[in-house]
């Protein structure tokens, strides 16, 4: 099986390879840290973790960094002198450990899953356990590990219906992967469910809740003052802004059309987008200029930027890590690729800041917090276009019902938090040396 799929992965690998590099390229910094994709470290990196207790934890991108750091910071507080060492895929998530994360924790780029760079990873970090964060599953790269008896954990585990299907239909290539899991830590039980029949052993899966609860808070020095900047654009602080995050491919242009028509009642709407991917800042520019919105990019605003109120009402943001910031002051929130796209983004965000927030029929990949939104009054789901402008329209007529929609969302966020230490216990347990261990919960 190891045969075969390292012939199928090398197959595939060189088909994919143009646009995996293109795309890296558009993201722009792609050199730095490239050899590390190939395992290919420095000196100082080895030097670091020469003779240490050592746990590497991956987390993909953006989202997954967000709960990697938040699980950092409290195993740090447990086990103070263990080295970690976290990866990630992207370097949007390269961008966000460096700003989030202080230089004693290592960070590197995720080896691409050729045996070759697998195991020479694996010998230089050389660790004594592997957290996965959410669902990140490369066969190679695990089967080596479970050569080398590497416990690896995967945490804040959640399978979308068709990364469900997908491991279902390949299961004689992945069961034997899932089953070497040392532990996993789930949200819910549906996804228990689903990770046993893939070849879970059911003593290893333990619900633990969803970490994002507990991770969407926002930095103690804000990076950026949202307000202010909005100010320089003429926005006064009392005009409604509507904030449309994490958006993908064709809802810039609905959000654009619905803002143009609710001006007609609010005269000094401001829209604020924020794509997903910040590559497609100068496509969704375009599609801006054409409809004849007068929009501004975000990293066109200076300090010295100064725009006369009335001149623009859109602002585009092409950078990385600042949504937050904006959510802070938006009277109403769109949760993006939940219209035109399936799977939806992290709607808690939103609701931990206690802001009203509306989002589509697909928000597949956060079904159960979905749920309990929905079930607490903490969000209002759309069908369509026609449903998301009269949910807009009803929060930005409506004070009052805007601001305890937002209030019940931070109730629901906080009846499910506490996973984070749950979580912390079920990667400690799975490292013997007894030297890292400096505190426990009760000291």
């Amino acid at each position: 099986m190891r045969f075969l799929y390292n012939i199928l992965f090398t197959f595939f690998f060189l088909i994919a390879s143009p646009h995996y590099f293109l795309r890296m390229w558009r993201r722009g910094n792609w050199r730095e840290g490239f050899g590390q994709r190939f395992a290919q470290y420095d000196a100082k990196l080895k030097m670091a973790l020469t003779n240490r207790h050592v746990l590497w934890i991956h987390a993909v991108s953006v989202g997954e960094v967000n709960i990697a750091t938040h699980l950092i910071r409290a195993l740090e507080l447990r086990a103070p002198n263990l080295k970690i060492v976290v990866s990630t895929t992207t370097s949007t998530g390269m961008g966000e450990l460096r700003r989030k994360l202080p230089s004693h924790i290592a960070k590197i780029y995720y080896p691409i899953d050729r045996r070759k760079f697998a195991s020479r990873a694996l010998r230089v970090i050389n660790p004594d356990a592997i957290v996965l964060v959410e669902a990140e599953i490369w066969p190679n790269f695990l089967w080596l590990a479970r050569d080398r008896r590497i416990p690896v954990v995967l945490v804040n585990a959640r399978l979308s219906p068709r990364s469900y299907r997908g491991y279902r239909l390949f299961g004689v290539l992945f069961r034997k992967v899932f089953h070497s899991f040392a532990a996993v830590g789930v949200q819910n039980d549906a996804d228990a469910a689903k990770l046993i029949a893939l070849g879970c052993r059911p003593e290893a899966v333990h619900v633990v809740g969803n970490l994002k609860f507990d991770a969407a808070r926002i930095e103690e020095r804000p990076a950026m003052n949202s307000r202010v900047l909005l100010r320089q654009l003429g926005v006064a602080d009392d005009a409604p802004v509507i904030v449309a995050g994490s958006t993908h491919a064709g809802e810039e242009v609905l959000l654009a059309r619905v803002a143009e028509r609710l001006r007609r009642r609010f005269p000094n709407l401001f829209l604020v987008l924020v794509p997903r991917h910040f590559e497609r800042g100068n496509e969704v520019g375009k599609q801006l200029d054409s409809m004849g919105v007068k929009f501004v990019f975000r990293t066109e605003i200076s300090a010295s930027t100064l725009i006369e109120a009335g001149k623009t009402q859109c602002l585009l943001v092409n950078t990385t890590g600042e949504l937050v910031y904006f959510y802070e002051v938006a009277s109403a929130i769109f949760v993006g690729k939940s219209l035109t796209a399936e799977g939806g983004q992290n709607p808690i965000e939103p609701g931990v800041l206690g802001k009203p927030m509306v989002f589509g029929p697909h928000m597949e990949n956060f079904q159960a917090i979905t749920e309990a939104l929905l079930e607490g009054k903490g969000a209002i789901q759309v069908n369509d276009e026609a449903g998301l402008e009269k949910a807009f329209e009803s929060l930005l007529s409506d004070e009052q019902a805007a601001n305890e929609l937002g209030r019940n969302a931070q109730q629901v966020i906080k009846k499910n938090q506490g996973s984070i230490e749950r979580t912390v216990n079920l990667v400690l347990n799975q490292l013997n040396a007894e030297e890292i261990y400096i505190r426990n919960p009760t000291s």
